[in-house]
């Protein structure tokens, strides 16, 4: 792959921080810091599944599921809900792309094939659950392929009301190179994908404020409210207790 030249890079890296850098609009709102600094303590979660014993269900409706990364993270962060999942009876597939940098489109178009080989490898629609950026562009898949999607299921997931109400927008912009209310990809964020689409959502959350991740009547069918923090959301034994609910659900 070509690299390019140095006043090219930096000049990319200087709009890159200037995206960052931008004001964010009066009526956007992150969650407090608080609950930001939260967050942090995500190491501790392991620990406290061992202290809180849980048995899981078996699956009564098994499906195949696909599984999308939150911005910035690796297939890695969602091992442990894809071997609960395994466990229970479903099938859990990797989205396939490694990190997750921002719904650009040459990512989306990548995800999209992705999808596509699933639905042909299993002969059935897909199940699709993301985790926070992960969740919004199941939702722009599931808009775009309907047929090969059974349900949505996103967790701490910004598509509703100003895609700024979050506490990670301005790496975003720095990462993905473009605004978070400029995608690459032709879409109204917050128009609900014409199949089941589900919304996990936390007031604990310390990186999408909750009313963004829940969703108004009409940009969703159901919001299911949890007290996980956002990393808990993949993380934590109720997030898993409350997916695989769900997921059998008729």
């Amino acid at each position: 792959m070509a690299t390019l030249p140095f006043h090219e890079t930096r000049a990319e890296w200087s709009r890159r921080l200037a995206l960052a850098a931008e004001p964010s609009p009066d009526d956007a709102r992150g969650p407090r810091a608080l609950l930001l600094l939260g967050e942090f303590l995500w190491p501790l979660e392991p620990i406290k599944r061992r202290l809180e014993r849980v048995a899981y269900p078996k699956a009564r409706r098994p499906q195949n599921i696909m599984l999308l990364p939150g911005f910035g993270a690796h297939p890695i962060r969602m091992r442990w809900m894809a071997r609960r999942l395994e466990e229970a009876g479903h099938t859990a597939k990797k989205w396939g792309l490694g990190y997750n940098l921002g719904a650009t489109a040459d990512r989306f178009a990548k995800v999209e094939k992705r999808l596509m080989a699933l639905h042909e490898a299993k002969g059935e629609p897909i199940t699709l659950v993301g985790w926070s950026l992960g969740g919004v562009m199941a939702r722009e898949l599931a808009k775009k392929h309907p047929d090969k999607i059974a349900k949505v299921v996103t967790m701490g997931s910004p598509f509703s009301g100003s895609p700024r109400a979050n506490n990670g927008w301005r790496a975003y912009q720095a990462i993905a190179g473009h605004r978070v209310d400029e995608p690459e990809i032709d879409t109204v964020i917050g128009e609900k994908p014409p199949v089941e689409t589900v919304a996990f959502w936390s007031p604990r959350d310390g990186i999408v404020a909750p009313k963004s991740a829940c969703g108004k009547a009409g940009e969703r069918d159901r919001a299911v409210a949890l007290r996980c923090t956002h990393m808990g959301f993949v993380m934590s034994h109720e997030a898993m207790i409350a997916l695989l609910s769900e997921l059998d659900r008729p």
